[in-house]
């Protein structure tokens, strides 16, 4: 009689792959965001749970080697600039603390207290000089101005000497009531406002004065694979200086949280290439179940089969992220 055989669990959808698009919810930001009547972000129906250890336990299940954490909407800036200053410097030493103990697996993206320019400076030294963040994350506008606005020109220029990298993020914008059709503004304003805020960067000549800064686009670019043909039409049509949209979005990286599949990857990918494509998760917010079913989607899809492939779990992401490197090649 043969004896029965243990099923072999199938390999996880992404091995290997570095999660630039992951956030963290600490005890303390969680309470600074209820008390501030902030416990429905955005619309949503609650703030997700978030421990350490769900995080890895989740990573593990799609195969991440490593998740870059970082705080989403609405930031840590909540009407006064001396708390903003204080709960930033807090959850970015948790962030730390976490890379810390876990450091083949997290690394920081971290938080500034925006529109505070002169506490986002300091903390912005804080964060990469004494903490070794791995990069900032920036919300697509702090009191109703976007990115791409002159009174970011110090911030910018910090930021490109030091050659950060920064993760894009959107967030509600001031006219949402008017906007949102009643809805969570992650379902329309969020595409809309990622592509708000790069745009203003690729108009207002951000990206080409300081082109050491390496931008990450959240969710597939948003609208732009859309509407880039657009811009880059009134663009040339206003009778200003030259601007290469189509060349500078396509210098720009590009995660995939969210819905990329099955029309907004193949709309990317006739704008920017493979290059600067990089996985993302959006867990918590997006849960552990969700996150498995898409990654298991972008792993078989069709635009990212065989040699091409490569450079979404591994290439682009271990360039922008060095440190993080060894724990993808650890779990291959």
């Amino acid at each position: 009689m043969t004896p029965p055989t243990t099923p072999v669990a199938p390999p996880p959808p992404l091995a290997g792959a570095i999660d630039v698009h992951a956030h963290y919810i600490t005890p303390r930001l969680r309470a600074a965001m209820q008390a501030a009547g902030h416990g429905q972000p955005d619309g949503m129906p609650a703030l997700p749970d978030w421990s350490p250890e769900a995080a890895l336990a989740a990573m593990d299940r799609t195969g991440i080697a490593a998740a870059l954490l970082s705080v989403s909407s609405p930031g840590v800036h909540y009407g006064d600039d001396d708390a903003a200053r204080a709960l930033a410097r807090a959850v970015n030493d948790e962030g730390a603390s976490l890379v810390q103990a876990h450091p083949g697996r997290f690394g920081l993206l971290a938080s500034l207290p925006l529109p505070d320019l002169p506490g986002a400076l300091a903390e912005t030294r804080h964060a990469l000089d004494d903490l070794g963040a791995d990069g900032i994350t920036l919300l697509t506008s702090y009191a109703g101005r976007h990115l791409g606005d002159p009174c970011y020109e110090a911030l910018m220029a910090e930021l490109d000497r030091r050659s950060a990298v920064v993760l894009l993020h959107p967030t509600s914008p001031p006219c949402w009531e008017a906007t949102g059709l009643g809805r969570p503004r992650p379902m329309l304003e969020f595409p809309f406002e990622t592509t708000r805020a790069v745009t203003h960067l690729v108009l207002g000549g951000v990206l080409e004065r300081y082109p050491g800064i390496r931008f990450i686009v959240p969710h597939a670019g948003g609208t732009l694979p859309a509407l880039a043909d657009r811009i880059a039409a009134f663009a040339l049509a206003s009778g200003g200086p030259p601007v290469d949209v189509l060349g500078a979005l396509r210098g720009l990286y590009y995660d995939l949280a969210g819905f990329a599949l099955p029309r907004l990857l193949p709309a990317l990918l006739t704008l920017t290439d493979t290059d600067h494509l990089l996985y993302g998760s959006d867990y918590p917010y997006t849960p552990d179940w969700v996150v498995h079913g898409l990654a298991e989607a972008l792993a078989g899809s069709d635009c990212l089969t065989g040699n091409r492939r490569e450079p979404l779990p591994h290439g682009a992401a271990a360039a922008l992220f060095p440190r993080l490197a060894p724990a993808t090649r650890a779990r291959d």
